[in-house]
């Protein structure tokens, strides 16, 4: 046996790797298994070009716990190293075997390992690691690596009798639930999932039907324990899969989820390469709870789920893959440095969702429509975060009013300005973010000849805002803002049936009967006798300082600002209040109609409804 020294900078490096070098431990079992598929790939590349005469045979990978040993396996029957290979390889750090293949095979492989530490996250599980090796070419002997987690090493001759490398890692004290079955079947479940060549992990049980018809019966019996699919669906062209294979794929994505809306296949291979599925979820009205669903991977191995560097913020709300070996990634893997190449990719999956948008609103317009309630919220947060895609989507992001009928922005714009454009030449959009709440306010507007937009969502505040921006010449006021002829131009001004002097006096009446709501104010207005007696409204400015606020939390305690219109033309306020006969009956009519209109605003609530609920009932039985 020989003995030498890892050619390190400082004695410290394995204290270093061993908590610094990775964020999370298990990283390593992902490591390691790429570099036995390295192996395995540039095996198969050699054979491709002739310098590999010899028979492939089974190139599956295998993992293997020995709990007695208390040592992981790793073994490969890929390209395997010389001894002069293992030196140079294993014994400088930070300098990898890919690099120097890469430089050979650009043309004709993808190799994972670009890092020469890969293999040294070994030492974050390992008091010990021995590698058994044998290279593929012939005459060479197999060699054995052995080192303790220090920069000492010994290396000398192995019996190993057949082509490949074995990784035997001797657990450590503090990581010993990597010797645990369940444990690695799921990192490699997690890691592992699409790898191009089978990984085995052991045997299972399955039960096979033996016989034909009535006379069949079920047989346990054991077989190889595959972790992997080697062709996952996103490497396969989009004209060999159908709809069935596309669900198939996001079930095991994604298990026990609802099935996606529809998907959009990925491949590209200039100036980048790109592959990858990704699928419209339901969103039904969340964000939060969707993000994090992207997977990335580097020829098919898995690397993260945070994938913002990657894809436009309000893209994370889809699910799916990317595999791309062209995102360049740091020593770990798991985070993602901005280049030229990832705003290309970015660029490029945001225009491709854009199109398959357009393509589909184009094409299959009704079924767009029936699926709005979950992309109207992926569309209009893509809209406000991203302007390339606010461009493309302004063609497809619809509007939808209390009807239930669907106009793009654009149109819609065009279709209401005759009769909802106010005194300062904006088009109002009247809307209503609780059609049931609002319906009073929504009858009156529609019996004008007004259309109301239904905007619920939890995007919509915001996205109203940045349409008004956009647009400009657009503003957005809810319906229950103000009475509804003062949302619009009107031509002339209605007139009040009242006195100047009885005007005065309906206007101390319901002063009086407010005058306990700081902040509340009166006015009168003439509208029409079939308007309500009384009308309470929130000025949109406001109201919606206030949504903002309650969204973002904490902040200023802004007053809840409310206007009371009373209509003087109408019969109960024009006669029955102003002719009553004591101003003890005027304040009570004036009293009631005022909490009939905070009824209708669902803002009568306690004691206060109890008490109108028996005034009421009092009422009615006289």
């Amino acid at each position: 046996m020989k003995k030498g020294n890892i050619s390190v900078q400082t004695e410290n490096i394995f204290p270093i790797i061993k908590k610094f070098l990775y964020s999370d431990q298990e990283i390593f079992l992902r490591e390691l298994v790429s570099n036995a598929i390295d192996a395995t790939s540039k095996l198969k590349a050699m054979a491709r070009k002739g310098e590999y005469k010899g028979a492939l045979g089974d190139l599956t990978i295998d993992v293997i716990i020995d709990k007695d040993a208390k040592t992981l396996t790793i073994r490969d029957q890929g390209i395997g190293m010389s001894q002069e290979e293992v030196m140079k390889y294993l014994n400088q750090v930070a300098f990898s075997s890919a690099s120097d293949f890469l430089e050979k095979y650009k043309d004709d492989i993808n190799i994972i390992g670009h890092f020469g530490l890969g293999f040294y996250s070994a030492f974050m599980v390992a008091d010990k690691v021995v590698v058994e090796t044998r290279s593929c070419k012939k005459g060479e002997k197999a060699v054995t690596w052995i080192c303790a987690g220090n920069p000492e090493y010994e290396i000398g001759e192995s019996d190993k009798e057949i082509r490949g490398t074995d990784i035997i890692l001797h657990i450590s004290e503090d990581s010993s639930e990597f010797l645990e079955e369940n444990r690695i079947e799921e990192l490699l479940n997690k890691y592992c999932k699409f790898l191009p060549y089978p990984i085995r992990f052991g045997t299972k049980k399955e039960f096979v039907s033996e016989g034909e018809g009535e006379d069949a019966e079920q047989k346990e019996v054991e077989v190889d324990n595959i972790i992997n699919e080697t062709e996952p669906a996103w490497k396969k062209q989009p004209s060999d899969l159908t709809d069935e294979d596309y669900k198939a794929f996001y079930d095991k994505l994604y298990p026990f989820s609802p099935p996606p809306l529809f998907w959009i296949h990925l491949n590209i291979d200039y100036p980048f390469n790109l592959t990858g599925i990704l699928y419209f979820p339901k969103l039904n009205n969340g964000l939060e709870v969707q993000r994090n669903k992207i997977q990335l991977y580097s020829n098919q191995v898995y690397v993260t789920d945070d994938v913002k560097e990657i894809v436009p913020e309000f893209l994370t709300l889809l699910h799916g893959v990317i595999d791309s070996p062209d995102i360049p990634l740091n020593v770990s893997r798991s985070y993602l440095q901005s280049d030229s190449n990832v705003r290309k990719i970015t660029g490029y999956i945001t225009k491709k969702v854009a199109d398959k948008l357009h393509e589909l609103y184009k094409k299959e317009r009704e079924s767009f429509e029936s699926k709005w309630e979950d992309l109207g919220v992926f569309i209009k947060y893509g809209m406000i975060s991203d302007e390339k895609f606010h461009e493309r989507a302004i063609k497809f992001a619809l509007l939808q009013n209390v009807d239930g009928d669907f106009t793009p922005v654009e149109e819609y714009k065009d279709k209401v300005k005759e009769l909802q454009t106010d005194k300062h030449n904006k088009v109002v959009f009247l809307y209503t973010n609780q059609p049931d709440h609002h319906d009073s306010f929504i009858q009156s507007a529609k019996q004008r000849g007004y259309d109301v937009l239904k905007f619920d969502t939890i995007i919509d505040n915001h996205y109203m805002q940045h349409l008004e921006h956009k647009l400009g010449d657009v503003t957005f006021v809810r319906v229950d803002s103000d009475t509804v002829d003062n949302l619009v131009q009107k031509d002339e001004e209605t007139e009040s049936v009242l006195s100047e002097k009885d005007q005065e006096k309906v206007k101390t009446y319901f002063e009086k009967v407010v005058s306990e709501n700081p902040g509340t104010m009166v006015q009168l207005k003439p509208l029409s006798p079939e308007d309500d007696p009384v009308v309470i409204t929130r000025p949109e400015f406001m109201r919606r300082m206030k949504e903002m606020q309650a969204v973002q939390g904490g902040g200023m305690d802004l007053p809840d600002s409310l206007q009371v219109v009373v209509n003087t033309n109408h019969p109960l306020v024009s006669g029955k209040l102003v002719r009553a006969k004591s101003e003890e009956r005027r304040e009570e009519i004036a009293s009631y109609l005022y909490n009939l209109a905070l009824l209708n605003q669902q803002m009568l609530k306690g004691s206060d409804l109890t008490a109108f609920v028996k005034k009421s009932l009092d009422m009615l039985s006289k």
